[in-house]
């Protein structure tokens, strides 16, 4: 946890690191710094908190891979490659 305003709300307090991309892709957010910081209650508690709210994931999905395909100069091909998946379409 550290403090700061959360992404989602704009709510300031104690924070959690979101990892935008889970599972498999984990270490990936964490290598290319795809991370968000997110209230509790965004992060996890609320209706539409990342990890229950398929809108919300989708939203961090597409911001996740916008910010990576502008800091590694990728293209959407690149991004499935090392993702598996492209989000902006969806």
């Amino acid at each position: 946890m550290f403090l700061g305003r959360c992404f989602l709300c704009g709510r300031y307090g104690p924070l959690e690191n979101h990892h935008i991309f889970g599972g498999a892709n984990r270490r990936k957010s964490e290598r290319f710094g795809l991370k968000v910081g997110l209230c509790a209650d965004c992060h996890r508690n609320g209706h539409q908190a990342a990890h229950r709210c398929a809108a919300t994931a989708q939203k961090l999905h597409e911001y996740g891979q916008r910010k990576y395909m502008q800091e590694q100069y990728a293209t959407i091909d690149d991004f499935i490659t090392m993702f598996g998946k492209n989000y902006l379409d969806s």
